[in-house]
């Protein structure tokens, strides 16, 4: 038998230590024998009574059995498997607010609490004009407090009463430590009918039920709202009190005969009543400290205060934690086999990485007080600002905390300069820093000296959240977008056969539109067509494929830029169209298209794949296994090997390039209208000549760019056509993309080294 007692956590380290004891034997009760009855009589039927309960929780089989009489009916799933389940959320939150103090206390409220709940609703009687952004609010057009409260618990009952385990009410002038609360509806059981808060006397009466102050607020359990629901009407018409608190004491008591209790299983509701005019900083009793809940908050500044107040208090109970945690395990590291040598520097974070290869040799940056020597865009050397320069003062000022922390009274350290930076992520413990910095030393007696010390410092990964997503669904259509130049005609044919095998034949959601690009002198009258040969692949496929039509533009532009030719198909299509803007060489499938739906979200995210590019043939020829039968005359071949390792023979994720991208219509035509808002006349012109649609995006929108290594979008060797229209980044990139796509390091080697040999012969 093992008993195991979970000691405290801390979310910032991670850890998670348990203190198990070990029984030998299968003797009696241990505490039994401590306490001199080690032969003393048992119940005969608590064993009895323990097998039947184990009964009760045997899984049981049932088969699948359809009846063949019966026709087939296809079984309709729910949006989410949590509802499937039968699952719910722990924790609802529900602030009781009104018209006068809707901007200011029920804000302080939001900003102080919002993110530590999964939902949180403010009830008015009547609210303004204007509702505070980011705040959901219910107006139930009636400021009678009764009135108030009842319609507010039959609105929890109507729409969240089978979503969520508890309820929380409270007034918009009370704070709540938040994670207290959740941690406290944590360790309750939720089967239980339960009125919890601060319980309180009836005025005016002498009965021993009580009733929950609603200025501290109080847990409703989801079984005692579904039982009160019933009784909301009665209540209201026979119970009359000016106190919402006091009226649901009132109901639940006449009603369900149950009164509010402040402890239930072991926990216990504290609250603390504020004095006018105390100060919180000075505040320092046990019950401020251990509250739940504090109340009256006259106004929103002493939100924010107690707010920083009871942050800085869980700071240090988290350091206190972790120095504990360290400490304990210090003491166990000896019985280690590996002793104080295993030991890893911070104590209780992971070890760092250890490569297996040289090709996983994490790399330092190296970087001084005004540059960085690892830029974005391969230069050798760039200044060091914006979020990278916050980061390195950031790390320097705590360095210098920590040194004058560690030798005071002593030394005092007096910064001089940054000699050297080094820094490295390591995506198991965060980011490291390695710092040689030149101090001036300065004793006691006022003796300086200068010093040249190397610090090390760790910005450990701090715990993994979830945020919230916009719902998104594979069964969007997706409308892909093919510019074709002249250029590019002759390989067209192969990329209709490629999407009628993965698009059309699985009859895969998605539209395809061809837009065909002209150029002065091509396509007049009595010149030839230069797209006949894709007009006409373009017209089989409509045949082959009954009720499939590719629509096709054709427009003629000198120097097509990627931002012009979108803006003539963005003004063909409604503005919740999804597109998907490919090129020739690309070969979308199934997968991919269906990870174009669910990352490109409207108004939220952009997504724009990294494809990957094979090298050059006539350098690395390629040793991938033949493509699968029926897969068109062009299949994209898959990388030689594992191309995520980076180590693959047959191609690259080519990150310069960034033709691909999955958009919605709106959110492109607001990128658009903010470039024209920005720029204008003959500045305008220029940038739409030189840049692509990912950086209209990238510069003009507020979405989120999300970019991506995408496996399934394999395209064969090709050389871009580098504009010299297009942006001096653009161009450089282009040119790099060229480059680096023409085969491996190794590759390139042995190419040179037989020109050198075939030279010398």
């Amino acid at each position: 038998q093992a008993g195991l007692l979970p000691l405290p956590t801390d979310r910032r380290t991670g850890l998670s230590l348990l203190r198990v004891s070990w029984i030998q034997g299968e003797g009696e009760d241990p505490c039994v024998e401590a306490v001199g009855e080690p032969g003393g009589p048992q119940n005969p039927d608590s064993r009895t009574r323990l097998d039947q309960s184990d009964e009760d929780f045997k899984p049981r089989i049932v088969p699948y059995y359809r009846d063949p009489n019966k026709p087939y009916k296809k079984v309709l799933r729910t949006r989410y498997i949590q509802t499937e389940l039968g699952s719910r959320e722990r924790l609802l939150v529900a602030v009781l607010t009104s018209r006068a103090t809707l901007s200011t206390l029920a804000v302080a409220v939001n900003r102080t609490v919002a993110h530590h709940f999964p939902r949180l609703l403010y009830f008015t009687g009547q609210r303004g004009a204007r509702t505070p952004a980011g705040m959901q609010v219910v107006s139930h057009g009636d400021e009678r407090p009764a009135w108030l409260m009842s319609e507010t618990l039959r609105y929890l009952h109507t729409h969240f009463g089978a979503d969520y385990d508890w309820f929380f009410i409270m007034q918009d002038d009370t704070y709540v430590q938040a994670p207290r609360l959740a941690a406290l509806a944590g360790h309750l059981s939720i089967n239980q009918d339960l009125y919890l808060g601060r319980a309180e006397e009836f005025i005016g009466t002498g009965e021993q039920a009580r009733y929950c102050h609603g200025g501290f607020g109080y847990l409703l359990s989801r079984s005692l709202l579904l039982r009160l629901r019933p009784h909301l009407d009665g209540c209201r018409g026979d119970i009359l009190s000016a106190r919402p608190d006091e009226w649901l004491g009132r109901c639940l008591i006449d009603s369900l005969g149950i009164g509010c209790v402040s402890q239930h299983q072991g926990q216990q509701y504290r609250s603390f009543e504020l004095a006018k005019n105390r100060d919180p900083e000075k505040e320092g009793s046990s019950a401020f400290l251990s509250a739940f809940a504090v109340h009256p908050v006259s106004e929103g500044t002493l939100m924010y205060r107690l707010h920083k107040r009871f942050s800085a208090l869980e700071l240090e109970r988290a350091y206190s934690e972790i120095e504990q945690l360290q400490a304990q395990i210090r003491n166990l590291t000896v019985l280690t086999p590996e002793g104080e040598a295993g030991l890893s520097w911070p104590v209780g974070l992971p070890a760092p990485f250890t490569p297996h290869s040289r090709f996983e040799v994490l790399g330092w940056d190296y970087f001084t007080e005004q540059h960085t020597f690892s830029c974005a865009d391969g230069a050798p050397k760039c200044p060091l600002q914006g979020a990278s320069r916050a980061d390195v003062g950031d790390a320097v000022e705590t360095a210098m905390e920590q040194l004058n922390r560690r030798y005071q009274p002593r030394l005092r350290f007096q910064k001089q300069r940054l000699l050297n930076g080094y820094r490295r992520f390591d995506p198991a413990r965060g980011m490291e820093y390695t710092l040689d910095l030149l101090l001036e030393a300065v004793t006691q007696r006022g003796h300086r000296r200068a010093l040249a010390r190397r610090v090390s410092l760790l910005r450990p990964l701090s715990r993994v959240e979830i945020l919230p997503m916009p719902y998104v669904t594979e069964a969007t259509r997706v409308q892909l977008v093919l510019p074709l130049l002249v250029a590019e005609a002759a390989a067209a044919p192969a990329f209709l056969e490629a999407f009628a095998a993965s698009v059309l034949e699985p009859r895969e959601h998605a539209l395809l539109t061809l837009l065909l690009v002209y150029g002065p002198r091509e396509g007049g009258r009595g010149a030839p067509d230069p797209f006949l040969g894709v007009k006409a692949a373009a017209a089989e496929l409509e045949r082959r494929y009954p009720g499939t039509r590719l629509a096709w533009l054709a427009v003629r532009a000198e120097a097509p830029s990627q931002v012009r030719l979108m803006d003539v198909v963005s003004k063909k299509h409604p503005v919740d169209t999804l597109f998907f803007l490919t090129t020739v060489w690309t070969r979308p499938g199934p997968e991919v298209l269906n990870r174009c739906r669910m990352n490109a979200i409207s108004g939220w995210q952009a997504f724009f794949p990294v494809h990957f590019q094979e090298f050059n043939p006539a350098l690395a020829p390629q040793r991938s296994p033949p493509g699968p039968p029926g897969a068109g005359p062009d299949p994209p071949s898959p990388p030689g090997a594992d191309p995520s390792r980076g180590a693959s023979v047959g191609g690259r994720f080519d990150r310069q390039a960034s033709a691909e991208g999955c958009f919605y219509n709106a959110d492109y035509l607001a990128a658009r209208a903010r470039l024209a808002g920005e720029l204008a006349g003959q500045e305008e012109e220029e940038a739409l000549e030189g840049l692509e649609v990912m950086d209209v995006f990238l510069r003009f929108s507020g979405l989120h760019l999300f970019r991506a290594v995408e496996p399934g979008l394999v395209q064969k060797f090709s050389l871009r056509d580098c504009s010299p229209r297009l942006s001096e980044e653009l161009y450089h990139r282009c040119r790099l993309s060229n480059l680096e796509g023409l085969g491996g390091r190794a590759q390139l080697a042995m190419a040179l080294f037989e020109q050198e040999q075939a030279n010398s012969t």
